[in-house]
């Protein structure tokens, strides 16, 4: 329930209240308490299983089955009624595998994998093998080779309508014809070093920061399966950056390639293949030796590639950062930014390569991209396109021609996820934040207006999985205390069945704290939510230290009555320590529209740090707080604010700071440039918001921890500000992770970690 902004002490009073009354609660009815071993060991035997994964599920092409790993075995289980039966017969392929040489337990393994790659009418398997692909035929029960190229195939996809397989090979584009096995060349001009040409293949920065960390293919086949869409991203300005993982004798050495902000973003081209004109040429799966000079005929585009009209664009300022077909496969969609992301295009680019305008969008800051535009059916007709242009991410109809037909969706509440259309029904199904900020749930909205109507019922953070069909979904359901439990939906969101309820009896044997979701005002009215995890021994009458977790990235929101996995459980084990945890959302960070992440546009950091501050104030309220014993921990934005806050405000004791950025001048260009612009058109920004030039000012005790192959985040920001402190006599604690990056995942590694930590807090407040 929403707190008014008429009186402050009034939501204290209500907020001491509410305190009361979840103290009423019982917790959990027994006493053990958590150890680090049980939730990081790593060995299996001594850690618990506290949760778990959700159920792993994929519709199959019926819409009525899907794909599920049961002790496994691949199998395809009935939706309604969960009888299972063996998706394919597996052992024919594992016997046609060992024929290849793959050993028994690998040929397993393959055969039952949740990856494999099937085609659309799942009469055919893709298999990746000694750096090649194989098609397997599953009536016929026989496995044929497709390629025999030098080099490995990445990121292969069948055509729709499965009679070819497409691949990147050395940064070039290929298709091969399932049926003869003959391979086609679409493109000859890609290049692997130091000045590389990527065609079909995403970068490191196109990746990471528009398409999303683990999407690295940049080419998108046409629904008639005639044409492929694809990026061409030219390197050769873009400046090079070496890691070195120094535990191998002889020093592994990364040459990465990774644009600082200010520095060249590689330049991008838009281009469509037509497979049909492709002919069969020479050479084509030849990949040239190091140093080798290619004849020319090598080097050009092959006939069959079309780049698409970009003169309105200049080369250097341009990023494309999303592509999509019309259904009818008359045009491909692409979303195009300028470098500093202040303006977006919807573009239409024919097959012949031009080019015209559908819709543009605007803020007062930047323009986030959220997704493809989703059309109604088949005909290329209406879709449905989302925008945050009143502030709110929401839905929008638009016509073919980019006029709009009506708004969807509206309210100071967002949109998260749009799942699809049914266009029958004349249904839109999304997931938002209209009931809670801290609790997704499951929607729909007719096509033709109206208010949304809620799918998903019950306390907690849900998500759904639909059938093509949209008639059916797998729902995921879970809260601060319970574990991911999946079931199956009806499209109105009445309940078909229990697919796992997903019981951990382990947690019933702990002495766990229920965790106490509240709103705490800042100085100037913005409510931010808040979770605090009290010590299960709890006494009013004494003053507690408070451990405060943290992110504060851009729309990148903490709190969430969902299940928290081992953090979670990490936190309930400082908890019976004796520490308040607490994390709370500030504004920007909030998920509550851009609109509350606008603000902190070209000074990222300094309203972070402020609301923070007022959270910290509120809990110096509370008369079972010790505020002076107040601590911080964050990893990446999260390193970033904290070791903002230890070197620019006196209100923590300690602080963890995580694979920070020290300096946002260090960070790459195409995300650091969307907030703050270029360091060129903001210098006072970017010194107003550094650590480094702030780390004479250090207050409390600071503890920096990097991965030393960290390919996100430098580990250079840590290791400068290791000197900046050195030079300004300030002593501090470090910790670098050798083979790790962004991520600690080594399980020894977490678990040292995780001991470190808490010793570190333990030791300091």
């Amino acid at each position: 329930m929403p707190f008014g902004l008429a009186s402050i002490d009034m939501k204290k009073t209500f907020l001491m209240l509410t305190a009361l009354l979840v103290l009423a609660v019982p917790d959990f009815a027994q006493n053990k308490l958590l150890t680090l071993d049980d939730i990081f060991s790593p060995d299996p035997a001594k850690r618990v299983r506290f949760g778990g994964a959700p159920v792993a599920v994929e519709w199959a092409p019926d819409g009525r089955s899907f794909r599920q790993l049961i002790n496994g075995k691949l199998m395809r289980v009935d939706a309604e009624t969960g009888q299972a039966r063996d998706y394919y017969d597996t052992r024919r392929l594992v016997i046609e595998l060992a024929r290849v040489g793959v050993r028994g337990d690998e040929a397993e393994r393959m055969a039952n994998s949740p990856e494999l790659k099937f085609n659309p009418d799942e009469t055919g398997l893709l298999i990746e093998h000694a750096e090649d692909l194989w098609y397997y035929d599953i009536a016929a029960g026989s496995l044929k080779r497709l390629t025999n190229g030098r080099g490995e195939e990445l990121e292969p996809e069948f055509s729709p309508d499965g009679k070819y397989v497409s691949f990147v090979r050395g940064n070039d584009l290929f298709v091969v014809e399932v049926a003869k096995a003959n391979e086609r060349q679409l493109t000859r001009d890609g290049r692997e070093g130091d000045r590389a040409i990527y065609n079909g293949y995403l970068d490191w920065i196109y990746e990471e920061e528009l398409y999303g960390r683990g999407q690295k293919r940049g080419y998108w086949w046409s629904p008639d399966s005639r044409y492929i869409a694809f990026l061409r991203l030219d390197e050769a300005n873009v400046p090079k950056f070496v890691i070195a993982n120094d535990i191998p004798t002889s020093q592994d050495v990364e040459n990465t390639i990774y644009p600082k902000a200010g520095d060249p973003n590689p330049t991008v081209k838009l281009g469509i293949a037509d497979i049909s004109k492709q002919s069969i040429l020479p050479n084509a799966g030849r990949i040239p030796k190091v140093g080798e000079r290619l004849p020319p005929a090598l080097l050009r585009i092959g006939d069959s590639v079309r780049f698409v009209d970009l003169g309105q664009y200049k080369p250097d300022d341009l990023l494309i950062a999303r592509v999509a077909w019309r259904p009818d496969s008359s045009a491909v969609l692409f979303e195009a930014l300028d470098r500093q992301q202040t303006e977006m295009h919807l573009n239409a680019a024919a097959t012949d390569g031009k080019t015209t305008r559908v819709l543009e969008e605007r803020t007062p800051a930047w323009v986030e991209v959220y997704d493809d535009p989703i059309f109604v059916d088949g005909s290329g007709g209406q879709f449905i396109w989302q925008s945050a242009r009143n502030g709110w991410r929401h839905l929008y109809l638009y016509g073919q021609d980019g006029k709009l037909v009506r708004q969807l969706t509206d309210g100071k509440w967002e949109v998260r996820s749009l799942y699809g259309v049914d266009a029958k029904g004349g249904w839109a199904y999304f997931s938002a934040t209209r009931d809670s900020h801290i609790a997704e749930n499951v929607y729909r909205v007719s096509l033709n207006g109206g208010e949304p109507q809620r799918l998903t019922q019950g306390s907690g953070w849900h998500s759904a999985l639909f059938n093509q069909s949209m008639s059916q979904f797998v729902g995921n359901r879970s809260d601060a205390l319970t574990p991911v439990q999946t079931r199956l939906f009806r499209a109105d969101g009445s309940t078909v069945r229990t697919i796992s309820e997903n019981r951990v009896d382990a947690l019933a044997q702990y002495r766990l704290s229920r965790p106490e979701f509240l709103r705490v005002p800042t100085r100037d009215g913005f409510e931010m939510e808040a979770m605090m995890i009290r010590p299960p021994d709890f006494d009013p009458a004494k003053r507690y230290p408070v451990f405060q977790f943290t992110y504060a990235g851009p729309h990148a929101p903490s709190v969430a009555d969902r299940w928290g996995g081992n953090r979670g459980m990490w936190f309930q084990l400082l908890a019976q320590k004796g520490y308040i945890v607490w994390v709370c959302d500030n504004r920007s960070a909030s998920g509550k529209g851009e609109e509350s992440v606008w603000p902190i546009y070209k000074r990222m950091g300094e309203l972070e740090l402020r609301d923070i501050e007022d959270g910290v104030n509120y809990l110096r309220s509370l008369p079972y707080v010790d505020g002076d014993r107040i601590g911080l921990f964050g990893w990446s934005f999260g390193g970033y604010i904290t070791s903002y806050a230890m070197t620019h405000s006196k209100a923590f004791k300690i602080g963890i700071a995580g694979g920070s950025v020290t300096d946002w001048r260090l960070y790459d260009s195409i995300y650091t440039e969307r907030y703050m612009l270029t360091p060129q058109n903001n210098p006072d920004g970017y010194d107003r918001t550094s650590v480094l030039k702030a780390a004479k000012d250090l207050s409390g005790r600071l503890l920096l921890i990097h991965g030393q192959i960290d390919d996100n985040v430098h580990m250079q920001n840590t290791t400068r500000l290791v000197y900046e402190l050195q030079k300004a006599d300030k002593q501090f604690d470090v910790m670098f992770y050798p083979t790790a990056r962004h991520g600690v995942t080594n399980s020894a590694q977490v678990k040292h970690w995780y001991t470190m930590m808490t010793d570190f807090i333990v030791r300091n407040l």
